[in-house]
């Protein structure tokens, strides 16, 4: 019995008793608590998945930080160290991987060996499951978010400015509503799990270059622009400000509209794509 199956059965008998007390809000709030719990359990469990999800942006920022360390780029008319351009882009790249790829193919597994069929024998409404993936996923990528952080402050002097720190918890959050909700959108599309993450990949790893992820894009070429239409660019720019701007909240309302616009049809496809995939079986 595979590690998803023996976490859903457990769930299912954590949640069949918080049904049994509670009644109203407060037991949705408890069903989402133990679906977040049993999400994050699973996740830590999966060795390989967890590694994964932090080895690539770390290993990046680490390769990235020594070969730019000390240098500087011009941003709106300022000096800033190369370093400030790529945590954010780090932690952008850290967003997508685990809230696009890893969702997309943790529910394309999940669907493979029957799970989401024994979810509707629970209480767990599907709303409520859905939250608890996605609250489960923004715990994760607050780990990564920090360690990033302190990787790159601890190495390579990487400055945080703490006023802009509220714009950086704001667009990192509704970023990871955005790709985590596309990422169970797409997941639908991956009829078999062992072939979905070479399919991912080249949907990602394009994206990321033409997103300010690796290094700094200008101009107005059409590969620019191209950029500027998925959530990507408008991820790790929102995120800029926190490091390059002395002044300020860190929100920038452009980037956060695009990103709260790709949440707005990430969550109707969520939603369609978990109505289809509940019919199918």
């Amino acid at each position: 019995m595979s590690s998803a199956t023996t976490r859903t059965s457990a769930g299912a008998r954590s949640l069949s008793r918080v049904s049994a007390h509670g009644t109203g809000p407060w037991r949705d709030l408890r069903l989402v608590g133990w679906q977040v719990y049993y999400e994050q359990r699973g996740f830590w469990r999966n060795r390989r998945r967890a590694i994964a999800s932090f080895a690539f942006p770390l290993m990046f920022l680490l390769i990235f930080g020594a070969l730019q360390q000390g240098r500087h780029l011009t941003s709106s008319g300022h000096s800033v160290a190369y370093i400030n351009f790529y945590v954010p882009g780090m932690i952008a790249y850290a967003v997508l991987v685990i809230g696009f790829s890893n969702t997309a193919m943790a529910i394309a597994l999940l669907r493979a060996e029957g799970v989401l069929k024994r979810v509707r024998a629970t209480p767990m409404p599907w709303p409520l499951y859905l939250a608890g993936i996605v609250l489960s996923t923004m715990v994760t990528i607050a780990v990564a978010c920090v360690l990033l952080l302190v990787v790159g402050a601890a190495l390579y002097k990487a400055q945080i400015h703490s006023p802009a720190i509220p714009g950086l918890l704001v667009t990192v959050a509704l970023a990871t509503i955005c790709f985590t909700s596309l990422g169970i959108a797409v997941s639908r599309l991956i009829q078999k799990p062992d072939s979905g993450m070479p399919v991912l990949m080249l949907v990602t790893l394009p994206l990321t270059f033409i997103s300010n992820v690796f290094f700094p894009l200008e101009g107005k070429g059409f590969v620019v622009q191209l950029g500027k239409l998925f959530p990507l660019r408008p991820l790790a720019e929102g995120i800029q400000p926190a490091f390059t701007q002395a002044h300020g909240a860190g929100f920038s309302g452009h980037d956060l509209t695009t990103l709260a616009i790709w949440s707005a049809v990430g969550c109707w496809l969520m939603v369609r794509t978990m109505r289809k995939i509940s019919a199918e079986e």
